[in-house]
């Protein structure tokens, strides 16, 4: 196996014009494999707008099965360039019951595996639970050409349990399609704040399991349908190596970013820091409940 894994996300805009959002994507892989990207990330929903800044039956519409169209379009394009891409679709499994879902396309078109958002958020700008029925497949890493995938998505990069699971499974690097921002009228204070919390979390995902983290967040402001101020996506896409180590960062604009990540890093480092070794799984039975005494 080769010692280096040179690894893409691609950092859009989305609208309502889904066909664009799709070339957009599209566009953006083929730039990452031009220069010379195996693994593509796409960021969360990136077929659309986040559309659920609000609660609208009329959403579910935009709604698709795997396989379906998104799929199909990214399977293409992975058989055709020889990648491996990691998308994001809104799953319709059964009538009322939708999931937010990423999908990874093979080498050869192939869908090698979903995994379906777990932690669902209901917040001010974000009713998920309107929408997404959580998912229901445990944290499993999918198993690909180019090793083994643990893919969780946004509101799943809060919690360490989930990158935790996923790296007890064998996952070989962790991937986060996201799609987060802020208030606009926020003051400069509070948003940093929250951009500061949110890159942190994640490194620190890194750190405690000795991997890479590939994170793909949106750009753009997009304004809420009920009349209130919107969501501005901060980007800030970046890829970090198994101490946190930051190997690329993007900006608040649409950009590729294209880096080279080293697939015996985690080992040297699990050997200096053995965090594994030293977990006491014998006193840790209270993670399962709620909340303490």
């Amino acid at each position: 196996m080769q010692t280096t894994l040179k690894v893409g996300l691609v950092q859009q805009r989305c609208g309502e014009d889904r066909a664009q959002n799709h070339a957009a994507s599209i566009a953006g892989i083929r730039e990452a494999v031009r220069q010379g990207a195996q693994l593509v990330l796409l960021q969360e929903l990136h077929a659309g707008v986040y559309f659920c800044q609000a609660e609208d039956t009329g959403r579910f519409d935009q709604a698709e099965n795997i396989p379906g169209p998104t799929t199909q379009a990214l399977a293409a394009v992975a058989k055709e360039l020889g990648i491996v891409i990691v998308g994001s679709v809104f799953e319709r499994r059964a009538p009322g019951v939708y999931h937010n879902t990423a999908v990874v396309l093979e080498k050869d078109g192939a869908i090698a595996g979903t995994y379906r958002k777990m932690h669902i958020p209901d917040d001010p700008g974000y009713h998920e639970k309107f929408y997404f029925t959580p998912g229901d497949q445990g944290f499993m890493p999918i198993d690909t050409s180019l090793g083994r995938l643990g893919v969780l998505v946004c509101w799943d990069q809060w919690y360490p349990e989930a990158a935790r699971l996923m790296a007890m499974h064998g996952a070989e690097l962790l991937l986060y399609p996201t799609a987060i921002g802020w208030d606009p009228q926020d003051d400069q204070a509070e948003k940093n704040r929250q951009r500061d919390a949110w890159f942190t979390i994640q490194r620190g995902h890194a750190i405690a399991n000795g991997l890479p983290v590939i994170v793909a967040n949106r750009v753009g402001t997009e304004p809420s349908p009920n009349g209130g101020a919107g969501i501005e996506f901060w980007g800030k896409s970046f890829i970090a190596g198994p101490q946190g180590e930051i190997l690329a960062e993007a900006g608040n604009e649409p950009i590729v970013l294209v880096t080279d990540i080293s697939r015996k890093r985690s080992e040297d480092v699990r050997r200096i820091w053995p965090f594994f070794r030293d977990r006491r799984i014998d006193a840790y039975q209270d993670l399962t409940k709620r909340y303490g005494k």
